[in-house]
């Protein structure tokens, strides 16, 4: 998470008119607007990594994958965001060009500046999402992963990954080596 651009109080609307014109991509906290900072080269790569496994993995089921570029609307939090990787499977997402409401799977790659974010609150706003059914994030530092998932009692279970074991993605059935999640990531 970045600092806020603006102290201006924006709606969801003035949100959705004023960013397409920005060189930065913003989330929006229901009002308030914060710019994105920038990844490095091993935090793409991840993200790559996962999200061509996932597509490959989903070809020809109804799910898709979709990268940070990618914006997510999440309704209880009056907010958008920006997944490293998000998947769904919903039509009512397919239909919807520039936003995704129902994601299936976000996946955050960690950066010692947004870690506690996304452990935290930006976590506690995603749990609010009926359709979420698995929250990954990655740490690059230690090339560990812990994946939480909802359980039939609505309870968010981690699930950690140590470094070196594959990663098992639930909600899509995919096991990744963590040898090719890493792959052409240079140890910091």
């Amino acid at each position: 998470m970045g600092q806020p651009a603006e102290k201006t109080v924006f709606t969801a609307a003035d949100y959705l008119a004023w960013e397409p014109a920005q060189l930065d991509r913003h989330e929006y906290l229901d009002g308030e607007v914060f710019a994105m900072a920038g990844a490095d080269d091993r935090h793409v790569t991840v993200a790559m990594n996962i999200a061509f496994a996932l597509r490959q993995h989903l070809g020809g089921s109804p799910c898709r994958t979709y990268m940070s570029d990618m914006r997510l609307f999440v309704a209880a939090a009056n907010s958008y965001f920006y997944p490293d990787v998000l998947v769904t499977c919903s039509a009512l997402d397919q239909a919807s060009p520039l936003v995704k409401t129902e994601p299936k799977l976000i996946v955050e790659v960690l950066s010692p500046s947004t870690a506690a974010y996304d452990r935290g609150p930006k976590f506690s706003h995603y749990r609010s999402l009926p359709s979420l059914q698995e929250y990954v994030l990655i740490d690059l530092d230690t090339r560990s992963t812990d994946g939480y998932r909802k359980g039939t009692d609505g309870l968010w279970v981690l699930h950690p990954f140590a470094r070196g074991e594959p990663v098992e993605l639930a909600s899509v059935a995919l096991t990744l080596p963590a040898e090719k999640l890493f792959a052409d990531v240079v140890e910091a």
